[in-house]
């Protein structure tokens, strides 16, 4: 036995001090660790990245995203003025001006000063008004600490004030709608009893106005031991309903449509997604699905109407299939046609389908396929504008710009951003390479056009590969300004990667599975495959080469860490999952069961262990000096994933005599790890600062 597995071999498996998220030891722990990161990294030089990547946030010209409601347009707006954010609306000839004039909804700075407490703004939904009325009601989620929990206050949108008499639901992982003025549908996990093994709300309720939440109607339930009850009440006109979802696992679910006292079931296999538009029923396998002798491929879309598939199981049209390079993203309903963004080889593609004229196909014109494209309607109920639709187009140098279009007309660009950081010089390329199973896997690279190959350049390596989470080009300003625009001593320029690798969907449901559960190891082969090929190509080196990753990309990074410690300089390594035998127990974690395994069950374990960071430091060591340079970093606040694992992973690399491991942990921000402009800022610095001092 080496001297490093021996040592491995005679640490405490557990680290259960540091899981008390609040304990005063595990904080202690968490202060001093922190403390010793930030004397080493914030001087001058991470003051200035913070200042770039802030004024970058803060900007007053970037692209205010809105929501039309009515005849407004809805907008929430942080900047240096308002930490916090305003939620604000505009009318659209103002909107198209250069300084459009919004109507103050709430201010949140002005809020928290009024509440004496910090309150998060985490998204609204409006009730609907009746026809040719304005809209008077919003529900205002409102988070105390970035975290999913969430409190739900009524706003009057005459007076702009929270009505005395208002619904307030207390902080918890809530879901909720308006049924209509005085009743809401609520799915909140707020008692031992109605929250699932996943944290989430096992129960809907019909919640009047001024009744306990706790005494009021069940209208659905699901086991609790399934990952929640999900639901929402449609109230487009004509087509009134509630909708259900059963969320069994991450991956398999039911959904069912409840009017009055009768509750349907969509009867089709539970790995088949469903989404309900009007009278139209969407289908889209994960598998191969055989219905009425007819195969509906996996990653396909089937159409129906809802009446007569509920009756009969009628099928209308199939409306997409995939093959091996092109994969289905997301669709939107405008009210004659139906949009679908399609992947190909990870460019983009939006198809035209006419829901009138016998589901006729046609493309919307696209500048570029390199940049990414979505598409979303702006309200298929207006009556003047019912086939409009939003496009945004971005790409990795390429500043984002927003266009509206009609579907039989034209289109025309509303806003561009401007650019943040200087990109002149820099080219984007696209390259495959080969996986250890022989799979063609693609990525990303953003780099000097006259980069020399000879293995010396600063590289930042990003992944993620999983739950069908796909990796697109993007305009990334805080990336720009906190990565890309260095330069090294001798005046070289940084690279990015962005990495397409098993577990993601950018070529469907296939794609995702490929690295599910005992196949896990397939999407660290994609990242490694990916590293080595880049230092083949003369593009690096190990000691200049850097990757980052979080949540699941946390999980990634840990294993790149623990299993291939060969080929990286450094990593950053944010909110990460670590410990695959604890997961089930910690946050949310039960819900993604389905995505890697159940650890107690023995034949899961045994494959869960293989890709468990914590367990692999004592079970594959490597000499301490083989480790490259990691920073570990999470928010005391985050409920999705929670802080222990972070906490865990770098205790035990310290313990183990790894030197060049640090940790971070701030105590706001929740999963997202900031919650304004400010912490987004120093959160982002931290990371690229930390690497680029490695690597450089």
């Amino acid at each position: 036995m080496t001297d490093r597995a021996a040592t491995a071999a005679h640490l405490p498996d557990t680290y259960s001090w540091l899981e008390g998220i609040h304990d005063e030891a595990a904080l202690d722990w968490v202060r001093r660790q922190t403390e010793r990161t930030d004397a080493e990294l914030c001087d001058a030089e991470f003051d200035g990245t913070v200042h770039r990547i802030k004024t970058v946030l803060d900007s007053q010209d970037r692209i205010p995203m809105v929501t039309k409601r009515g005849n407004h347009y809805y907008n929430f707006w942080r900047d240096a003025e308002h930490r916090l954010g305003l939620w604000r609306r505009t009318t659209w000839d103002s909107y198209l001006s250069e300084s459009p004039r919004w109507e103050t909804l709430l201010d949140l700075d002005a809020y928290a000063e009024q509440e004496g407490r910090q309150w998060h703004f985490a998204g609204s939904q409006l009730l609907r008004p009746a026809q040719g009325e304005p809209h008077r009601r919003a529900l205002i989620r409102l988070s105390p600490d970035g975290g999913d929990q969430v409190r739900v206050r009524e706003f009057d949108l005459e007076t702009l004030s929270f009505p005395e008499d208002g619904f307030d639901l207390p902080v918890a992982k809530t879901n909720v709608s308006w049924i209509d003025a005085d009743t809401l549908l609520v799915g909140s996990a707020t008692t031992e009893a109605n929250t699932t093994r996943s944290t989430y709300a096992s129960t809907l309720r019909r919640l009047a106005r001024g009744a306990d939440l706790e005494a009021a109607e069940v209208v659905y339930e699901v086991d609790l031991g399934h990952v929640a009850a999900f639901g929402y009440f449609d109230s487009t006109p004509g087509f009134e309903r509630i909708i259900t979802t059963d969320a069994i696992d991450f991956y398999n679910s039911r959904t069912g449509v409840l009017h009055g006292a009768e509750h349907r079931t969509i009867d089709v296999p539970t790995d088949v997604e469903v989404s309900l538009h009007r009278e139209w029923l969407l289908l889209a396998p994960q598998t191969d699905w055989t219905h009425q002798d007819q195969v509906i491929p996996a990653g396909s879309l089937a159409l129906a109407k809802l009446d007569a598939f509920l009756e009969d199981g009628a099928l209308e049209r199939l409306l997409f299939t995939p093959d091996p390079a092109t994969s289905l993203q997301s669709l939107s309903f405008t009210a004659n046609f139906l949009l679908l963004t399609v992947l190909k080889d990870v460019a983009a593609e939006v198809r035209v389908i006419d829901l009138i004229k016998n589901f006729d196909q046609s493309t919307l014109p696209l500048e570029d396929p390199m940049l990414s494209v979505s598409v979303a309607a702006v309200d298929d109920e207006d009556a003047e504008h019912p086939d409009d639709y939003w496009m945004t187009v971005t790409g990795f140098t390429t500043p984002t710009t927003l266009l509206r279009g009609t579907v039989t007309g034209g289109q025309g660009v509303v806003k561009t951003s401007p650019e943040r950081f200087d990109a002149s010089g820099f080219e984007v390329t696209q390259h495959f390479t080969r996986s250890a199973d022989g799979t063609r896997v693609p990525y990303f690279q953003v780099s000097a056009r006259e980069m020399p190959l000879d293995g010396k350049n600063p590289v930042l390596m990003d992944g993620y590969g999983g739950f069908q989470h796909s990796m697109t080009p993007g305009y990334a300003p805080a990336m720009g300004a906190g990565w890309l625009s260095r330069s090294t001593a001798a005046g070289r320029r940084p690279v990015y990667v962005m990495a397409n690798i098993r577990g993601g969907g950018e070529y469907g449901p296939d794609w995702h599975r490929a690295a599910l559960r005992e196949n896990r190891h397939r999407a660290y082969e994609d990242f490694a495959a990916i590293a080595e090929d880049l230092v083949a190509r003369g593009v690096t080196q190990r000691a200049h080469l850097a990757a980052t990753g979080r949540s699941n990309g946390g999980l990634l990074m840990g294993n790149m860490i623990t299993g291939y410690p060969q080929l990286f300089g450094a990593i950053s390594c944010g909110v990460p999952l670590l410990d695959m035998q604890r997961y089930t127990q910690l946050a949310a974690g039960h819900s993604w069961i389905a995505e890697y395994g159940d650890p107690e069950v023995a034949e899961d374990w045994k494959f869960l262990r293989t890709f468990s960071p914590v367990h692999l430091l004592s079970d594959q060591p490597h000499p301490n000096d083989d480790y490259p340079a990691s920073l570990i970093w999470t928010t005391t606040s985050d409920d999705r994933v929670g802080p222990s694992q972070a906490r865990v992973m770098a205790a035990k690399m310290m313990d183990l005599g790894i030197e060049n491991v640090r940790y971070h942990e701030p105590s706001g921000g929740g999963h997202a790890g900031s919650t304004d402009n400010e912490s987004t800022a120093k959160m982002l610095a931290t990371s690229y600062e930390f690497l680029w001092r490695q690597v450089r």
